[in-house]
């Protein structure tokens, strides 16, 4: 069975880790360009200055993304591009990249999907407190309003906060991502509950500088446990685990997306708010629970429970000498089944992939092509799990393959590689993958060739 006739294909990538840094034409520091500048920060003592050099190289970009045949793009704007200091000024020249960016997407047969913040906060903000500073709500919203009034007369497709697991878990937490800070549970609940009212502002911006018709969505991580069995017992230990939150836990999904879709929090974060200082408003509730259009979700791997004695969930190692990748991430293919089925059913919104792919270290062979028979086997067997979540009855939206070129990986510098294009970083120059060619007949075949 083939996915379904409208079903999205495409690709993605992020500003921070493909475009160069803003700073440098126009625009501002981000909390990233400060991160790299940290000694160890980064494992290769790298930095986004000029990543790809997609600012630079944007057409040449699209053009290999159309003759890819590849129908649409994730991609995402850079907040200190359009304004230097995250407030106030809006920066011409950032916002024309844009502007000419949506033109030769769509001159190329390329349909852009906009998400508008993927972790790089402008450096200004975050000195003036950034995630833990409620104003921030507003900031991002005005934000919004520049780039949806400008692109919005060609961007129909949108999303708001991307994975904000990561940027307050990895930036706010342990502190391996920008800012590297490392708060408590009290301060990270409120940078969250910041997060998720800019998410919520985002949307209603959106919405009223739209030019038209559009769909709005956001991409958390998709966290998911797959059952050990498919004992119906496991099933639901599985579905608890994913679904429910019993800890302060700034990874659980509930955390994140009851908000969003159901308008509350879990109950053990209600008490941790009823116990701090630093309390959400009223009406706050309102303003996050915007109406979406899906649930975009970022899905690489999962853990694997099983029902335990007395109505116990116990963790089941992955077995050993099972596949990873070069992250030593487990391979599982079920998490784009057992995900998206747990999703659909709590919050009753399409499912979108809006990440999911493989860290390898390709390299050019001798008959100057990149030959990655694992990703072409990894993405083979997660996007037939998702088509199986499709044919049991989830409404299946989208895929967004990560990522579509070779790029800046974070605090693992230029050591992996996630893209379906090679990118040589000292020429620049763009080869696709034997992946990027799989994928192609995937898409011209609606995937019924999986």
């Amino acid at each position: 069975m083939a996915f379904p006739e409208n079903f999205l294909w495409g690709v993605a990538t992020a500003s921070y880790q493909i475009e160069g840094a803003p700073y440098k034409v126009g625009g501002g520091l981000s909390v990233w360009d400060m991160f790299c500048k940290r000694t160890g920060a980064i494992a290769d003592q790298s930095n986004g200055d000029v990543a790809c050099d997609h600012y630079n190289r944007y057409e040449e970009d699209a053009q290999l993304m159309g003759k890819l045949g590849y129908p649409n793009y994730r991609m995402s704007i850079s907040w200190p591009r359009v304004m230097p200091t995250g407030t106030g000024q809006v920066s011409a020249e950032g916002l024309a990249f844009y502007d000419r960016l949506i033109d030769s997407l769509l001159e190329n047969g390329v349909t852009p999907h906009v998400t508008l913040y993927h972790w790089d906060t402008p450096h200004d903000v975050y000195l003036r407190g950034g995630w833990l500073n409620r104003d921030i709500s507003d900031w991002f919203a005005d934000y919004t309003e520049v780039v949806v009034s400008k692109l919005g007369d060609r961007v129909k497709s949108w999303m708001t906060l991307n994975e904000p697991q990561c940027f307050i878990g990895l930036g706010m937490q342990s502190g391996v991502h920008a800012p590297g800070d490392k708060l408590n549970m009290e301060e990270l609940l409120w940078a969250s509950h910041n997060a998720l009212l800019s998410h919520g502002k985002c949307v209603q911006a959106i919405r009223a500088n739209s030019q038209g018709p559009c769909e709005i969505g956001w991409a958390p991580v998709g966290v998911c446990v797959i059952p050990a069995t498919d004992d119906p017992a496991d099933v639901e230990a599985a579905r608890v685990r994913t679904m429910e939150m019993q800890d302060l836990d700034l990874w659980s999904t509930a955390l994140w997306n009851d908000p969003v879709f159901l308008g509350e929090y879990p109950k053990v974060v209600q008490e941790a708010f009823e116990k701090s200082h630093l309390k959400p408003k009223a009406g706050d509730m309102e303003i996050i629970c915007q109406p979406l259009d899906f649930y975009g979700a970022n899905i690489y791997n999962a853990g694997i429970v099983k029902a335990g004695p007395n109505g116990t969930i116990e963790n089941v190692p992955h077995h050993l000498g099972m596949g990873r990748t070069i992250y030593h991430w487990p391979i599982t293919p079920s998490a784009l089944y057992w995900g998206p089925k747990f999703f659909y059913e709590k919050y009753k919104k399409p499912i979108v992939i809006t990440e999911n792919g493989m860290g390898l270290s390709d390299w050019v062979a001798l008959d100057g092509k990149v030959h990655d028979p694992q990703r072409i086997d990894f993405l083979h067997r997660y996007i037939r799990e998702f088509q199986r979540a499709g044919e049991d009855g989830v409404e299946i939206k989208g895929y967004f393959q990560w990522s579509y070129m070779d790029n800046f990986e974070w605090y693992e510098g230029y050591k992996f590689r996630f893209g379906l294009v090679y990118v040589d970083y000292q020429t620049q120059q763009r080869i696709p993958k034997d992946s990027a060619y799989w994928f192609s007949d995937v898409i011209n075949s609606n995937g019924a060739n999986l």
